[in-house]
């Protein structure tokens, strides 16, 4: 496509075609930016791009080779590129680049930084950002345009037409990875030389900010095209050191790991060390360092190909050379250099910084810790690495003293070109400067919404990936080859559907599973400000509802009673009091049975205002009487989650019943049909499939949960655009008794309807010689006679009676004591069906 070198929002055109709409730039920067672009769209499409550009064999990564090798590029640094770009641009390190540099993966979402208060915050892209890139690494300007694209800019970027076209396909590819086209109309990749100045300046004329990489005379031509107001964001050139005390400059480890700094990258990074200064005011000392290093730095270089220079390098080498050897009759300077003019220390009494000339050449100088200030200060603008050898103390004092003078890096020794996901670049975080933080406050209609984005249309959620089901075995085949690195928090499962599973998190997940969960219960009716929170969930055994929780009232910086689910319900209810309690958070059976067994303190407290549960489910006639006799307002799922996945959705303050919103920004929700894997008609019931795309290590992808529920469609009366769906109950809760199916939720319903009872219910499932046996197990306290129960579960339930009729089971109704029904010992949530029969699970 040589006679098409520019990419134009999803086109290759031709200097004509690019012309013209250059012309048009300020009317289509205004369309671009009137549709927002979400940074989950960019992190998938990096993602894409990521994988292939890691696939050895693959067509995507094929091509962007030939881009380099045909410029020139020689293969294996071609590779190299291409491998430094897919690390650069994989999901986990931009979500960690988001996190650090903006706060969220999330940054251009209308949030509540403190959930006391409805005023919402996010930041904003600057607007059209025109990005001028160096003409000497290749990784740079397509990287600058993904930071570009994730803070939500339009982006025009210029390369050199010396350049390879690499940049522009490769945004292309990105592009491609975004099947709705948004990302495409966020890239302009044009390749032109400086010289084009009228170019330049239709680019620069409505740009809102620019960000330019090169030297001071590239940075000042680019600045006088920039218009008032425009934000002018610098990648200038750079000057790097190493500081060595008497004892680094005496170790010869040391020494190794300098001269492997002095000759990586023949010293064109800004990082690389131009300078080693030592510790001393001793000349003599400087030029007996000079002849000492020189063997190391003669055993670096020779380890690697001598490159070859340009003419204009060779002539600077020399000329830098032939004065230093003249000034050395002056008694101001040493040279030490290689007879194939390979590497070369030039050693100087005058401690000023001066840049080298490169190309494995470096000065050595003499500058006492006492005058770092004054010799480096001057100097400031250009400062950007230093290395610093000593002891401990030397390292933490010295570090403050060049941070002082103006210094932005300070590194190990052996350590100055390396870098970690997240670090400032030259003293700064770039999608802060390519952003605006900006700010809407609200009043008391807000309360309820943690984010104003969802009452003004639905989030963007990338498609589900295709592939096989993921069912929990499989979950906990994937733990068998956890990285360490991202195995931070175990937890483990309460069980009550089988063994407990183990569960595994980064800290970072976690922490972002967490403000999920909390921006929901903001809108389920808490209120940080006001309501005092009792943490009753259980706790220990690495079970998560109570640190789960803890976590989430401390995130919305709410006042709690971190106490614990415990079989002192006099002790609870005493807390309760005392502290003034407002809202109890808990497992609706434990918090019925506090609620009975302290029923006389709790009624006469009358503060308890609001009940948030988890793990089960109240009935309406326990709902009836919290309300009535105990004063309770506000009785709504805490969240809806499991152990694997984290938080799954909330219920808002106008969600009825097992209703819950979907966590969107977590995960992306199916329903597929139960007895085939394609998707069910809206609002048909179906198994609940989640694909989790915030988990580092892990990929859990298209896992059915056990969970049963349906769409429901429109626009929730609360406002948010956010999906919803209606729990209807575990696969467990059906089963197959006597050649029928019944399902526990038909019980607990005829039981309130019918009977008017409030208690918890437990189906008991045995085996026996001619027929089966189902045991429904009620409470004592609110049970009626066990004939009258059996006769109105009968009556209420088809399958059940013809089943009885047909001699295919045996139905009995026990009443018993609370204490003997079963429950999983981690969670203490109540096993609703029990099943005895031989083989049963």
């Amino acid at each position: 496509m040589t006679d098409r070198p520019h990419y134009w929002q999803g086109t290759f055109v031709d200097d004509e075609e690019a012309a013209r709409r250059l012309a048009d730039l300020p009317a289509i920067a205004a369309r671009a930016l009137a549709e927002p672009l979400p940074a989950e769209l960019v992190l998938n499409a990096c993602r894409h791009l990521a994988d292939a550009l890691r696939t050895p064999d693959g067509p995507v990564r094929a091509r962007l080779l030939t881009h380099l090798t045909d410029g020139g590029t020689a293969p294996q640094e071609a590779a190299a590129v291409l491998a430094e770009i897919a690390a650069a641009i994989d999901r986990p390190a931009l979500e960690r680049k988001l996190r650090r540099e903006l706060g969220t993966p999330h940054p251009e979402r209308l949030g509540r930084p403190d959930a006391r208060e409805t005023v919402f915050e996010a930041w904003a892209p600057v607007g059209l950002l025109v990005h001028i890139a160096p003409g000497n690494a290749a990784a740079v300007a397509p990287l600058s345009v993904v930071e570009g694209l994730l803070t939500g800019n339009l982006n025009v970027l210029k390369t050199s037409s010396a350049d390879t076209a690499l940049a522009q396909h490769l945004l292309a590819e990105l592009a491609a990875a975004d099947p709705g086209g948004a990302l495409a109309r966020r890239i302009v990749a044009l390749r032109f030389p400086s010289a084009r100045t009228d170019w330049l300046r239709l680019m620069c004329a409505p740009a809102d900010a620019v960000a330019v990489w090169g030297g001071e005379d590239a940075v000042r031509s680019v600045a006088g095209l920039v218009p008032a107001g425009c934000r002018l964001v610098e990648w200038g050139h750079r000057i790097s050191f190493a500081y060595l005390t008497r004892d680094a400059w005496s170790d010869g480890a040391a020494l190794d790991a300098l001269a492997a700094d002095v000759c990586r990258f023949e010293q064109q990074a800004c990082s690389s060390p131009q300078v080693v200064y030592l510790d001393t005011e001793d000349e003599k000392e400087a030029f007996a360092f000079a002849e000492r290093f020189a063997a190391h730095l003669a055993a670096a270089s020779a380890a690697l190909p001598r490159p070859e220079l340009e003419p204009a390098e060779h002539a600077e080498i020399t000329t830098t050379e032939l004065v230093a050897r003249l000034e050395e009759h002056l008694g101001l300077t040493r040279v030490i250099a290689a007879e194939d003019g390979s590497w070369r220390i030039l050693a100087d009494t005058r401690p000023a910084l001066a840049a080298s000339p490169l190309n494995r050449s470096v000065w050595v100088k003499p500058l006492p810790r006492t005058s770092v200030m004054s010799v480096l200060r001057p100097m400031r603008r250009y400062l950007q690495t230093a290395a610093i050898g000593g002891s401990r103390a030397d390292v933490a004092r010295l570090a403050q003293a060049v941070i002082a003078a103006g210094v932005l890096r300070v590194t190990p020794v052996g350590g100055m070109l390396d870098s970690y996901q997240g670090e400032p670049h030259d003293g700064v975080y770039a999608l802060q400067r390519y952003s605006r933080r900006v700010a809407v406050r609200t009043g008391p209609d807000f309360a309820t919404t943690a984010c104003l984005d969802d009452l003004a249309g639905p989030a963007a959620v990338p498609p589900a990936p295709t592939g096989p089901l993921l069912d929990k075995a499989g979950v906990q085949e994937q733990l068998r080859t956890l990285a360490p690195d991202h195995a931070h928090l175990f937890f483990r499962s309460g069980g009550s559907t089988g063994a407990p599973a183990l569960s595994v998190f980064t800290n970072t997940d976690y922490d972002t599973q967490m403000r999920a969960a909390a921006d929901g219960l903001l809108a389920a009716g808490f209120d940080p400000a006001r309501d005092r929170a009792a943490n009753l969930f259980y706790c220990g055994g690495m079970y998560g509802s109570f640190i789960s929780f803890f976590s989430i009232l401390e995130r919305l910086n709410a006042g709690q009673l971190p106490i614990a689910a415990g079989p002192d319900h006099a002790a609870t209810a005493e807390a309760l009091v005392t502290y003034g309690a407002t809202t109890v958070f808990g497992m609706p059976s434990y918090l019925w049975q506090l609620f009975h067994a302290e029923g006389d303190a709790l009624r006469a407290y009358g503060g308890i205002r609001k009940v948030f549960y988890g793990g089960e489910h109240f009935t309406a006639e326990q709902r009836r009487v919290l309300t009535e006799e105990f004063g309770v307002e506000v009785i709504r799922s805490a969240a809806y989650g499991s152990t694997d996945l984290g938080p799954l959705g909330y219920q808002c303050t106008h969600a009825e019943g097992s209703v819950h919103h979907v966590l969107t920004g977590l995960h992306t929700l199916e329903i597929l049909d139960p007895q085939a894997d394609r998707p069910v008609p809206v609002g048909q019931p179906g198994r609940l499939v989640f694909t989790s795309r915030t988990r580092a290590g892990q990929r859990l992808e298209r896992y059915q949960i056990g969970d049963l529920g349906r769409s429901v469609e429109g626009v929730c009366p609360c406002g948010s655009h956010t999906p919803r769906i209606e729990l209807l109950g575990r696969y467990g809760d059906v089963v197959r008794v006597g050649t029928y199916f019944l399902n526990v939720r038909r019980f607990i319903a005829v039981a309130a309807e019918e009977l008017g009872y409030r208690g918890e219910l437990q189906l008991l499932l045995d085996g026996g010689d001619d027929r089966e046996r189902v045991t429904v197990r009620l409470d004592a306290r609110y049970a009626p006679d066990g004939p009258v129960a059996r006769a109105a579960f009968l009556a209420a339930i088809p399958e059940l009676a013809s089943a009885a009729d047909e001699g295919l089971l045996a139905c009995t109704v026990e009443t018993v004591p609370s204490a003997a029904f079963e429950r999983t010992p981690t969670s203490g949530k109540l096993r609703t069906v029990i099943d005895r029969r031989q083989g049963a699970v």
